[in-house]
């Protein structure tokens, strides 16, 4: 399964709550990460159902409003290492008083995808698939939600950006 062309953000009327997502940003580009800055959270699973998840965002969203650290696009990585919980990341410009903090750096090939969130088995074996044909190695694989399922709903779509860590040439 493919991924289907997907309009720009400014064919849609902003909810007030996340912005429009604009896929040209995300779809198909190698970004290099220095110490990015993120809010991170574990967020309780069961089989990969979130748990705790909207109570998670919602008291990691007021820490980061309260420090001023919001981006202009909300980007948050969630990281599905255990059918029993995920390391949710939260991207934000400065460091939150209160919350655990980390920095992620590396190459990353990303990709948007659109559909439902059970489509996710397949969106990684896409990705893995994707990074084997550019004759790179994954070493991780993110994938990042742009906007609350509210937004996506009011948006007509939800849409999912795989972020694949690939090992870097030199090796470092």
């Amino acid at each position: 399964m493919q991924t289907r062309p997907i309009p720009s953000a400014d064919a849609v009327e902003p909810t007030g709550c996340c912005p429009p997502f604009d896929p040209a940003s995300w779809d198909g580009k190698e970004v290099r990460w220095d110490h990015k800055l993120f809010l991170k959270d574990h967020v309780a699973s069961f089989l990969h159902v979130p748990l705790n998840m909207g109570k998670r965002i919602t008291k990691d969203v007021a820490l980061i409003e309260a420090a001023h650290a919001e981006p202009a696009q909300r980007l948050m990585l969630a990281d599905e290492s255990s059918p029993w919980g995920s390391e949710l990341f939260i991207e934000v410009t400065r460091p939150v008083p209160g919350a655990q903090m980390t920095a992620l750096s590396g190459t990353f090939l990303t990709r948007v995808f659109e559909g439902p969130y059970s489509e996710m088995g397949t969106w990684a074996e896409q990705m893995k698939d994707a990074v084997e044909a550019q004759d790179r190695e994954l070493e991780k694989l993110y994938f990042g939600y742009v906007m609350c399922p509210a937004c996506a709903k009011a948006y007509g779509k939800n849409q999912v950006v795989a972020f694949a860590k690939v090992k870097d040439p030199l090796g470092s």
